[in-house]
């Protein structure tokens, strides 16, 4: 093909890497390589998989897209490895494994694209007084007219059940699962190496075919994310003047099984909290250390404390919140939002969902109630209690002198995070439990978002081209989606506040569990890895007016 010439150099190079990376794997370990490791030379990745899903090639109006598309399939193989080099590195930011060389690895990433200036920042303290992550910025200058904010995550969950993995959670195996031939395991390959990783094999492919990108690029990529983005936060306060001349951000995704996807990129709100008893503080129970737990016959136990006040605080079965004054402040839904909810819902299989999710059921049986409650729904999870005796299996009698839960808060419009600490802390003293501390871990405030901008329009078409079920654009304000840190960009507390897109094809599962994946090769209406990367080209050449001219809400509805 006519662009060959100019990608020798780049393909040598992605030659090279892959190479690297089985050698390595060579060094690693004698064992036998897995089928699909990238140990084991070319990876014969399918790019169309058993999809029955395509581009519509009628709406494709650029000549270099048909060239970038063949590139993605030729070099699908390189791409995964790719993908599997930055799984095989941790980067768990609770823990602090990883992060330091993560940070300089993604800068690597945005080096070799070519971006003219990268950085890794040290956030310092933070205003909840704890250390952020470093932030990676860059910004690749392209000529061109429009500028786009890409925003990443390099971080991830720790693993907490190692013995429920599949695969190791540091290895990017690649494992046939139902209806797939090939998906990717391993710790972030959907919370979001996966997705990050498509966007930037796409952006690389598009300048190995072009030699330059349809739209100026600045990259932000925070290690803060499973920690409330409070790095993130720190960031972008100090240094909102490197976003200036950004028009829009595009933030990774992914598609539902079913085809659909969303163009819109707002957030709930989410505080979280750790609730701390201690013999100490109450004056009861052991004050320096864990004790024998014989000694409960004639000693306090801040434990039982713990559970008797934790028990105040919801419903028995855990799902409506007791704290006084909690649901005061709830904006009620209008009538628009509730109509997009109910057309959410007209698709939605239940049982389904419930499979694919790994649990027995919801809440409720009824398909516009889940779907209300997981976009626009409150609640107050606990996520851990530890203390004491913290191993599973066996005896071991301790009576803890500490016990710690942790919490997160999902609010809507328009609570807050500090009114939420302050009801719980008010609660807490009226029922006698002065002496439990609350810590704020860090607070994520709501974003509600438009999607009516002529980036989310253009969006709309790309994917729309691209064989998916998309939500057409709208005006209406809504939150829409799960916690992100969109309100550093987006809305009333934002101090740049630009248009967010989000909206992108491929697929994975088991976000913050075991057997975390990845789709390489689709299946049915589900794209791979490759069709990922293709819409992510796509979208940047219709941001750009590279496309052929970008749609009115006015066409758009007469298209409805």
């Amino acid at each position: 093909m006519k662009y060959r010439a100019k990608l020798a150099g780049f393909t040598s190079v992605m030659a090279i890497l892959a190479a690297g990376l089985s050698a390595c794997g060579q060094e690693e370990s004698n064992d036998t390589v897995a089928e699909g490791s990238s140990s084991s030379g070319s990876l014969g990745i399918r790019p169309q998989g058993d999809e029955e899903i395509a581009i519509d090639m009628s709406k494709i109006h650029n000549e270099d897209l048909p060239l970038i598309y063949d590139y993605i399939d030729e070099h699908i193989d390189e791409h995964v490895v790719n993908l599997q080099r930055w799984i095989q590195q941790p980067s768990i930011s609770n823990t602090g494994e990883g992060i330091q060389e993560s940070a300089e690895m993604v800068k690597g990433f945005f080096d070799q694209l070519g971006c003219q200036k990268s950085e890794v920042y040290d956030v310092g303290e933070t205003k909840w007084g704890q250390q952020g992550n470093p932030v990676v910025y860059a910004h690749c200058d392209e000529g061109a007219e429009k500028t786009i904010v890409f925003y990443w995550m390099y971080d991830t969950m720790p693993i907490t059940q190692p013995d429920l993995w599949k695969a190791p959670p540091f290895e990017g195996r690649l494992v046939e699962q139902a209806p797939y031939k090939k998906v990717l395991i391993g710790r972030g390959a959907t919370n979001s190496k996966g997705p990050q990783m498509a966007m930037w094999n796409a952006l690389m492919s598009i300048k190995a075919v072009t030699g330059k990108l349809p739209v100026n690029v600045i990259f932000v990529a925070e290690g803060d994310e499973e920690r409330m983005s409070i790095g993130y936060n720190q960031f972008i306060t100090d240094h909102p003047e490197l976003f200036e001349d950004a028009d829009a951000m595009y933030r990774f995704s992914s598609q539902s099984a079913g085809g659909g996807t969303s163009i819109r990129a707002g957030s709930e709100g989410c505080l979280f909290v750790e609730l701390i008893t201690s013999g100490e503080n109450w004056g009861r129970g052991p004050v320096r250390s864990n004790i024998h737990g014989g000694n409960k016959r004639s000693v306090d136990a801040p434990a039982w404390r713990h559970v008797q006040m934790l028990s105040h605080l919801t419903s028995p079965d855990g799902n409506t919140v007791k704290i006084p004054g909690f649901y005061d402040d709830i904006e009620p839904l209008t009538p628009a939002v509730e109509e997009r909810l109910r057309g959410m819902a007209e698709n939605f299989d239940a049982k389904i969902a419930a499979d694919n999710l790994g649990v027995a059921r919801f809440i409720s049986d009824d398909p516009y109630e889940i779907v209300k409650m997981a976009r626009a729904g409150t609640a107050m999870n606990m996520d851990g209690i530890w203390g004491g005796n913290m191993f599973e299996g066996g005896s071991g009698a301790i009576l803890p002198n500490r016990i710690v839960s942790k919490h997160n808060f999902r609010y809507v419009p328009n609570m807050s995070g500090p009114d939420i600490v302050r009801k719980l802390r008010a609660y807490l003293d009226d029922l006698g439990y002065q002496d439990v501390e609350i810590n704020v871990v860090g607070d994520v405030p709501w974003a509600k978002t438009q999607s009516d901008s002529e980036y989310h329009r253009a969006a709309y078409s790309a994917l729309q081209a691209m064989g998916l079920t998309v939500t057409p654009p709208s005006n209406v304000e809504a939150i829409m989606g799960g916690y992100w840190p969109a309100y550093l960009f987006a809305g009333r507390e934002s101090p740049i506040d630009i248009p967010i897109v989000a909206g992108m094809a491929g697929l994975g599962g088991n976000s913050h569990a075991a057997n975390e994946y990845y789709v390489i090769e689709g299946a049915g209406k589900t794209y791979g890895m490759a069709g990922a990367e293709k819409s992510v080209v796509t979208v940047l050449y219709s941001m750009a007016g590279l496309n052929g001219p970008i749609a009115s809400m006015e066409e758009i509805a007469q298209v409805q």
